[in-house]
């Protein structure tokens, strides 16, 4: 069944310069939140919520071994967006 579409705004475009320009507006959206470390102090964000983990489960350099997959899997399970 074919719809109308002769009053709405649609624009027709190339698919290869939408996924071009997507691509890119995604991957800067992914460098600019994600990848690149904060000024304030140094870190990026994945950074930020293990050492926060580290800290809610009581982690110090005194204190006892922890293996990396328990501090890995606490931050998963609780911040992982």
């Amino acid at each position: 069944m074919a719809k109308n579409y002769k009053n709405q705004k649609l624009k027709e475009r190339e698919i290869t310069q939408e996924m071009r320009e997507s691509y890119i507006d995604y991957a800067m959206s992914v460098i600019i939140s994600r990848a690149l470390p904060d000024v304030r102090d140094g870190l990026k964000p994945v950074q930020r919520r293990i050492l926060y983990s580290m800290y809610e489960m009581g982690l110090k350099p005194e204190g006892r071994f922890r293996k990396s997959a328990t501090v890995v899997g606490e931050t998963m399970g609780k911040l992982h967006p």
